[in-house]
């Protein structure tokens, strides 16, 4: 009897022997809850606040919303004053009952409940200030920068155990970026300092509600993945190629499960030949899977719906035929 998607992804985060090797998040529901609802903006590439007052806008072919933060708009224009100029959402009065019914009718033997926690406690940052504005205050203002980081790290427990006890979510998908493609935004001893001891006091929240940890964050993160391992995140999901996967997977020795490795912008235009895609999903798998623990993907999902549907075909075939063939010890 085939396993489940459920049963598979379990396999291979434990170190088991799957039926095949795929995306972790192929094996999920995410659950829109009045949360995410209530900090989203519509998608029509015009302003509006989100739930914190931030403006940002949504263009119909973007992946996500975008904060535009000016000098006129932003939240909180001086960080030692956050506590005058920052109103933090209220829990109180959302309508769960939507999403307590998809929650409800999710077969969890065959799938996951995922809870989906957007703009972590770096991007609500620089959300609420602007990016160099928040980066200034990071290095120059380094204790009041904290107390925000800590109210923000405050509400987003109490939310966590909200959508825990209205959903019972078995996986959470908290999303940070920490990086660009390039480096990580701050200096790896600035964010052990102020986001990690936060972090790791969230990710004790997620583990107390009897959550699976996925951490996002599609950019380098190389420089503080042990860090991670020591936060208690589960499994990094977003991870780019242009981070030295190999070295990583030795340096955390298999404490850091990952989704990701496929490199999404080399095969996402227009013109990509379908051999360049399979090739891909080949090198991605045959380099990062051996190491056990890996989830094979692409980090953030495609624009072109051509190359995506050729990218899945590939990854359920080869990382069926790969799993036969590379047994587990």
């Amino acid at each position: 009897m085939e396993m489940t998607p459920r049963e598979n992804m379990m396999a291979i985060l434990e170190g088991r022997q799957p039926e095949w090797y795929g995306d972790f998040q192929s094996a999920v529901e995410i659950m829109m809850d009045p949360i995410w609802k209530s900090d989203s903006v519509a998608r029509d590439g015009l302003e509006h606040k989100d739930s914190w007052g931030t403006v940002c806008v949504f263009p119909p072919d973007a992946p996500g919303k975008h904060p535009h933060v000016t000098a006129d708009n932003a939240v909180v224009t001086d960080v030692t004053k956050w506590r005058e100029q920052l109103v933090i959402p209220s829990l109180d009065g959302l309508d769960w009952s939507e999403a307590e019914a998809r929650a409800a009718s999710v077969d969890r033997s065959e799938r996951f409940v995922e809870y989906f926690n957007a703009q972590g406690l770096f991007e609500r940052s620089h959300f609420l200030m602007g990016m160099e504005e928040a980066f200034c205050a990071y290095l120059e203002e380094p204790e009041a920068m904290f107390e925000m980081l800590t109210a923000i790290a405050d509400y987003k427990k109490r939310s966590i155990k909200e959508a825990a006890r209205r959903l019972k979510p078995d996986v959470i998908f908290f999303q940070d970026d920490w990086g660009s493609k390039q480096n990580l935004f701050l200096p790896p001893d600035v964010w052990r300092e102020m986001i990690k001891p936060l972090q790791t006091e969230i990710a004790q929240v997620i583990h107390e509600c009897g959550m699976i940890y996925v951490h996002h964050a599609d950019c380098i993160c190389e420089p503080i993945v042990e860090d991670m391992a020591e936060i208690g995140i589960d499994i990094w999901q977003g991870v780019i190629p242009q981070n030295d996967i190999v070295a990583i997977q030795e340096k955390t020795g298999g404490k850091l499960a990952m989704i990701g490795g496929i490199d999404g912008p080399a095969i996402d235009a227009p013109d990509t030949p379908e051999a360049d895609i399979v090739a891909e999903v080949h090198r991605c798998i045959d380099t990062y899977c051996p190491a056990g623990r890996f989830f094979p993907g692409a980090p953030a999902p495609l624009l072109r719906v051509r190359n995506g549907e050729i990218l899945n075909a590939e990854l359920e075939r080869y990382g069926r035929q790969w799993a036969a063939e590379h047994p587990v010890a």
